[in-house]
């Protein structure tokens, strides 16, 4: 009789690496795990938890305790199911709601109990950008496409060639919002589409006119909303396949809808009962998107969100090539000195790759966001040298960064911002991804590599030791240099007195 504990064993082995992304959305939460066959990204597990978070937020932007409940319930419940994924192969994102809840930090702080890997907050151009990612590694079509996402609480747009988008905008509507501001009890009337559609026309006005100045050949909707509208559509025509959403199309169902009368009445093929409450208000919106973008038809795609991040993921270098362009826009916008720049990014590495070990900030992202600290602190210049350092954390925190999530490009704001003069402790920003520690240890080391290039020559530096016993950094320079260069050694003394509020201190040998 044959056995089967061998029956494998002249079979390739492949990478059984597994990667996982998790959308944090207003409406939904999904998580997607895949792992890498023959380069592409297969799903092997899918999970979506219905959570509406943004029915938790009220008019002041607080995110209620029965919301947050519902999200932590849902994470704990991820947890159990990311069991054993390696971290760097995980990246969790949340969009429109914890980017408007001023009680985030809450929520993100109970998560931490729960749920054990870190939660981005992303920005609205940046979630767009990463939708378009998904979906462009994900469908083939040729030439230039406009991709649209209509969430819970934003819609996003993104129009792009092949895998490069070139304009990424979010505007503040989704199914839920627009669900409680004009349908809230369930009736389903024509007034109540028409006022939901002009409203919606009138948030994307000037998204249209940015979106114009663009062409593009195919149009690709995504996630719940879009994909619910589909589904509607591809069972009237009892197609097998998915069918285009058409102007037609959706006229047809907004009159449908105002037939049922209520949502709890909607009995439409293809439409899941978890669907029912939002679907009049996702149809506005991209009957209102249809119209004032003179849209006729609009494919949909499976993939979204959590496909871009999962993409992200994986291939490491994309996000890494992402920031590069994000850096470069902004030294060629506010015209930085590069080879200056590129001194201190390289002053602050040295010091960085000698003090990471001892200080434990070896880990982590924390090494390219001191570098492109170092890089961009002085895009201010360009408004006026006086306070640069304000300026320049004012543009970094102020500017759209794809590739940064909302708590990185706080931090570069914060770093750039005290990069000189005194040290306030009370004005630093609280982190929940990075502790006070280690956000003073990058400022120190930012602080120091800048310092050390005051004198912008590019010869001027020596080599220079430098050792960290503790809180002590130890410069070591060449004997008698100091004679040479009075004035570094009194800067050096100076920054030794302002940085004391740090509890670190700086020693000369």
């Amino acid at each position: 009789m044959q056995t089967l504990e061998n029956v494998f064993e002249d079979v390739e082995t492949r990478d059984i690496n597994l990667y996982a992304a998790l959308d944090i959305g207003s409406n939904s939460f999904h998580l997607v795990i895949a792992r890498v066959v023959a380069g592409s990204l297969q799903t092997v597990q899918k999970i979506k938890n219905k959570v509406r978070l943004a029915e938790g937020l009220n008019e002041k932007n607080i995110l209620s305790d029965e919301a947050m409940e519902r999200g932590l319930t849902t994470l704990q419940s991820m947890a159990e199911s990311m069991q054993g994924l390696d971290p760097s192969h995980v990246r969790v994102v949340a969009t429109h709601t914890l980017r408007k809840a001023r009680n985030a930090k809450v929520f993100l702080s109970k998560a931490r109990k729960v749920f054990p890997y870190p939660i981005e907050i992303i920005s609205g151009p940046e979630e767009a950008r990463l939708i378009y990612t998904g979906i462009a590694n994900t469908t083939q079509s040729e030439g230039n496409r406009l991709v649209v996402d209509i969430g819970g609480g934003s819609t996003e747009f993104a129009v792009g060639e092949h895998l490069l988008p070139v304009m990424c905008k979010s505007v503040q509507m989704g199914c839920v919002s627009y669900q409680q501001r004009y349908f809230a009890d369930g009736t389903l009337t024509k007034k109540a589409f028409q006022a939901a559609i002009t409203s919606a026309r009138l948030e994307i006005e000037l998204v249209v006119g940015n979106l114009k100045r663009f062409n593009w050949e195919t149009n690709i909707g995504a996630s719940g909303t879009i994909r619910s509208i589909c589904s509607v559509l591809t069972a009237q025509a009892e197609s097998q396949s998915d069918v285009a959403i058409t102007k037609a199309g959706m006229n047809d169902l907004m009159q449908a809808c105002c037939e049922c009368g209520h949502s709890d009445n909607l009995v439409l093929p293809g439409l899941t009962d978890d669907r029912k409450p939002v679907f009049a208000a996702g149809l506005s919106i991209l009957i209102a998107i249809f119209r004032s973008l003179n849209l006729e038809t609009m494919g949909v795609s499976s993939a979204a969100l959590r496909e871009g991040v999962l993409y992200e993921a994986h291939d490491t270098g994309a996000n890494t090539n992402i920031r590069e362009r994000t850096a470069q826009s902004l030294a060629t916008r506010y015209d930085v000195d590069t080879l200056f720049a590129k001194k201190v990014w390289a002053t602050c590495i040295k010091i960085y790759e000698q003090a990471a070990q001892s200080w434990d900030i070896d880990k982590g992202d924390l090494r390219h966001l001191l570098g492109w600290s170092a890089l961009l602190h002085e895009v201010g210049l360009q408004i006026n040298s006086r306070g640069v350092q304000r300026h320049s954390s004012y543009i970094i925190e102020q500017s759209d960064l794809p590739g940064f999530n909302q708590e990185q490009q706080k931090l570069l704001a914060a770093l750039v911002r005290y990069q000189r003069k005194k040290i306030k402790l009370a004005e630093l920003p609280a982190f929940v991804n990075y502790s006070e520690a280690v956000v003073l240890k990058l400022l120190v080391l930012l602080r120091l590599g800048i310092l050390l290039n005051i004198n912008r020559q590019e010869s001027q530096l020596p080599e220079f030791g430098l050792e960290v016993v503790e809180e002590k950094i130890i410069l070591s320079f060449p004997e008698n240099w100091f004679d040479l260069s009075p004035l570094l050694l009194a800067d050096l003394q100076q920054e030794n007195r302002y940085i004391e509020a740090t509890g670190m201190s700086i020693r000369i040998k």
